[in-house]
């Protein structure tokens, strides 16, 4: 049975970086679980990523409206899509299936709706330019690994 995600923070992953690799190795070896444990991420991966969740209905409903800025990432879950009405800065989107793999990933100006993603289960937001810099494409697994304030992240069988 799967668990549910819970507000909190924790630390951005990125297998398969910026280098080419597609991560496929790296999931076999270093990331157990799509929740993803951070243990055996080899180096020359993207740097853990301050990472902030958004599962509850109210956190989700406030994403990054009012803000000026974000540091790191904001993980909403579960969601398939996203608008920019009310906000302040531009922000990249990906969109991440269940097994937290890369199904698009794009960059929305304020004042914009996200088209929805059938099979995306979560979205990843970053200020724009952020997700590129980190390695993020379309294709490429994340793993998240809980902060001290976030119990661990559900598993998918």
């Amino acid at each position: 049975m799967v668990g549910r995600w819970r507000d909190g923070t924790g630390t951005l992953h990125v297998v398969g970086g910026a280098d080419g690799a597609d991560g496929a190795e790296e999931d076999r070896e270093g990331a157990k679980g799509s929740a993803g444990r951070a243990e055996g991420l080899s180096a020359g991966r993207a740097a853990g990523i301050p990472l902030t969740i958004a599962a509850s209905c109210r956190a989700r409903a406030r994403g990054l409206l009012g803000r000026d800025g974000l540091t790191g990432a904001l993980l909403l879950t579960p969601a398939s899509g996203v608008h920019t009405f009310r906000m302040r800065f531009a922000i990249d989107v990906a969109y991440l299936d269940r097994r937290l793999t890369v199904v698009d990933v794009h960059t929305l100006r304020p004042g914009r709706l996200g088209r929805p993603r059938l099979r995306s289960r979560h979205v990843l937001e970053a200020e724009a330019g952020a997700l590129e810099r980190w390695g993020v494409r379309r294709g490429v697994r994340v793993v998240i690994a809980p902060g001290p304030s976030a119990p661990p992240p559900p598993s998918v069988r």
